[in-house]
């Protein structure tokens, strides 16, 4: 979709179809939607008087101008109360009101900056907020079809404003806009495309690409080196496949290593898991394909934080792994020595991702971080816990907690704090190694044991997982999120990124 700003008055804007927005208790529309019904003859007033069109958030209502404007179509979108409008709200406005002008078959929209006016927002926010949220509700997964589809498409989305002081400020928030949701969609894209064409291989050349187009370093670590190094419970994953195993290291700011802060994000990259020999249930393994959300947000994110210049020292390690069956496979029972030299007892193959974390989180220890972060779609249990309403927080470390809770309340990508009592150890011991990789066939407490198996891999340093395995795959579409790979995580680690040094 291409973006511009435009100063100029919406009534003399030509466009398909023209956005503009109502506040939920409006009985007289002022502004722009208040020119637009003027020009209407008073239509949109008369829409309100008679209850069908209240400003209730989300809702959209359509109308045909019949030559009064240059537009053949005006489409009113609630903000909700002018009280509760936040920077979540304008994104959830935004994202339905695209998806709408969308259904028209409109190619060329012209709407207003919700919410920079009496709403009260930044008008770098605003826009910012109005572009990240029209461009990923845009979003169609990637797909292999002799067609080529034909699903509509609005094609360019002109963003109105009258006053010519604020173009400047405009195109700045539509610019962080645009990066974070075209960052979020090249997250999106990895993950959905299907394993035969996504495998570690795959996504290591895609990261390479991107690293050149934006200025980040890059190693790749071959199967010889992570040998050497001792990551024997990550290779114990990759054995089973005759794809051979990547570790993508990405930095950004590497130069300035010692002068600034540094975030170590660490991302789950199976890009297929059958389970192994602990083989999972054939009606839902074609979605395993999603298994490297974590190792794609992190790629996505660091892209973002390049392209946003973050003053950030901030590295991203993906290990990228198949988890299929052969004759070199792991097995129930095996044993294998990390790098760090402790063991782990295996009890489930399909309890994978936590084994190529534990040797990248012990990895990260290198980096001296002030705070590293691990993002994996680790769970199924997660989302019995918490649905597709919130992802998983496990942290011992306040300061880092609430820095990511209020990064989650900023973005809306919701995180729900989960224990890690000392007492979950217990589940994890093993009477043949240090630690055993799973609880089974007891399923109790599956989610916070997963976290304290990896917290027994960490160096001394501030770390936080996230358990995005209900949110990596959005079922049930919603504002932003059409159905399909979701890419959750790389807005909220972005935003923390950008609030770091507040």
């Amino acid at each position: 979709m291409q973006i511009e700003i435009k100063q100029g008055n919406i009534l003399e804007t030509e466009a398909d179809l023209v956005i503009v927005n109502l506040f939920e208790g409006v009985t007289s529309p002022a502004g722009a939607t208040g020119a637009v019904d003027k020009a209407l003859d008073g239509q949109i007033s008369q829409l309100i008087a008679l209850g069908d069109c209240s400003g209730e958030l989300g809702k959209t209502t359509l109308l045909y101008t019949l030559g009064k404007l240059p537009t053949p179509r005006v489409l009113i979108v609630g903000l909700g109360s002018v009280d509760a409008f936040d920077g979540k709200n304008a994104r959830i406005a935004a994202a339905k009101a695209i998806s709408a002008a969308k259904k028209t078959g409109a190619k060329h929209v012209a709407t207003i900056v919700h919410g920079a006016g009496i709403g009260g927002m930044d008008p770098i926010e605003a826009a910012q907020a109005l572009v990240e949220a029209s461009l990923l509700e845009s979003y169609e997964m990637p797909a292999q079809r002799s067609n080529g589809g034909d699903q509509p498409r609005v094609e360019t989305l002109t963003v109105v404003e009258f006053n010519a002081d604020n173009i400047a400020l405009l195109e700045t928030g539509a610019q962080i806009g645009r990066i974070i949701a075209e960052s979020a969609i090249f997250s999106r894209d990895l993950a959905a495309t299907p394993s035969n064409i996504a495998t570690p291989s795959w996504v290591t050349a895609r990261a390479m690409e991107m690293a050149e187009e934006t200025g980040l370093d890059i190693r790749i670590m071959e199967w010889g080196e992570m040998e050497e190094l001792g990551m024997n419970i990550l290779l114990a994953v990759a054995k089973g496949s005759d794809e051979p195993p990547k570790f993508i290291i990405l930095e950004h700011n590497k130069d300035r290593a010692d002068e600034l802060p540094t975030i170590v994000l660490v991302g789950k990259g199976v890009t297929f898991d059958t389970g192994g020999y602990s083989l999972k249930r054939t009606d839902g393994m074609w979605k395993m394909k999603y298994d490297m959300s974590g190792a794609a947000n992190v790629l996505a994110t660091l892209r973002a934080v390049a392209l946003l210049n973050l003053p950030l020292h901030v590295v991203g390690l993906t290990p990228m792994v198949e988890n299929m069956i052969n004759g070199h496979a792991q097995k129930p029972g095996d044993v294998y020595k990390g790098m760090t030299g402790k063991t782990m007892e295996v009890i489930s193959t399909d309890a994978e991702g936590r084994m190529i974390l534990a040797d990248a989180l012990a990895y990260a220890g290198r980096y001296h971080a002030d705070a590293v972060i691990d993002q994996a779609t680790l769970t199924g249990a997660i989302s019995v816990a918490l649905g597709q309403q919130a992802a998983g927080l496990f942290t011992e470390d306040e300061a880092l907690k609430a820095r990511l809770l209020a990064a989650a309340e900023a973005t809306g990508e919701r995180l729900w704090p989960m224990p890690m009592f000392d007492e979950y150890k217990d589940y994890i011991k093993s009477d043949f190694a240090d630690v055993k990789n799973s609880t089974a066939p007891d399923r109790g407490a599956g989610v916070s044991t997963s976290a304290k198996f990896l917290q027994h891999f960490i160096e001394d340093y501030s770390w936080a997982h996230l358990d995005i395995a209900g949110m990596g795959w959005t079922k049930k579409p919603r504002p932003m999120y059409p159905a399909g790979a979701a890419a959750f995580g790389v807005r909220l680690i972005v935003q923390m990124l950008q609030d770091w040094e507040k």
